[in-house]
């Protein structure tokens, strides 16, 4: 399974591809967070606060995520290379395990750098030093498990298809009805305890709990279990193909 591991990590930064995702995803944050002039502007805002980072980046990573994965069992199934895979001896959840976990590494390896904004807004700060440690490192945490969760999703629309831009394109779609559909749908009715129940069905409201700094162990368990739920439909889907 190492290999695997390493195999994808690997054969994602042998293409020129794999760099252009990385540097696309740094560049726009770097300029909408500290160039361009707007509401996202740090600087602009006059305080030091990580907050417009953190409302960006699940939008961004809808898009960062999937074209991360999006060859992950694609391109297998396109090269051919699936049924040479499946001879080896490692189980369907081993290779899934495998995608997965260098799919989580590679983004996060994708927004370690943004840790240089906090560097910077310490010194900027007045006096120096003067942030929210807490809500920062409680809000790295939400991205930390919206990785996991917009990963799992991206292997599983990977696994449906032999084409990655339509891996990339339903990953995108599926993100993106996880993370603001069901705020959509819980706006629709007009019962309080039933917006409730659908809002806390989707992603935005357990990211944003997390965002304050808050851990608290529902959003933990939701999560992980959309993450399992996932990861288990790709695994039904390669189980598929010995019928």
């Amino acid at each position: 399974m190492r290999a695997l591991l390493a195999k994808e990590i690997s054969g994602f930064f042998s293409t020129l591809t794999g760099y252009i995702v990385v540097v696309v995803f740094l560049l726009m944050t770097s300029l909408l967070l500290w160039i361009f002039p707007g509401n996202m502007n740090i600087l602009d805002g006059g305080y030091a606060s990580m907050d417009s980072f953190f409302m960006l980046a699940p939008w961004i990573f809808l898009f960062l995520v999937p074209a991360i994965t999006m060859r992950t069992f694609a391109e297998e199934k396109r090269s051919g290379t699936m049924e040479l895979l499946s001879t080896r001896p490692v189980t369907d959840f081993q290779i899934i395990f495998a995608k997965y976990t260098a799919g989580v590494i590679l983004v996060l390896l994708s927004f370690l750098p943004t840790l240089i904004y906090v560097i910077s807004l310490y010194f900027l700060g007045n006096p120096k030093g003067n942030l929210d440690m807490g809500g920062i490192w409680g809000s790295y945490t939400g991205l930390l498990f919206l990785t996991l969760i917009y990963t799992a999703i991206g292997i599983f629309s990977s696994s449906l298809t032999d084409n990655p831009i339509v891996a990339f394109l339903l990953a995108v779609f599926l993100s993106f009805i996880m993370f603001m559909g069901f705020d959509f749908l819980s706006s629709a009715t007009s019962l309080q305890t039933v917006n409730l129940l659908v809002a806390r069905a989707g992603i935005n409201e357990h990211y944003v709990s997390m965002s304050r700094g808050v851990l608290d162990s529902r959003d933990i368990i939701y999560f992980l279990s959309v993450i399992a739920l996932f990861l288990l439909f790709t695994k039904f889907k390669m189980e598929s193909r010995k019928w």
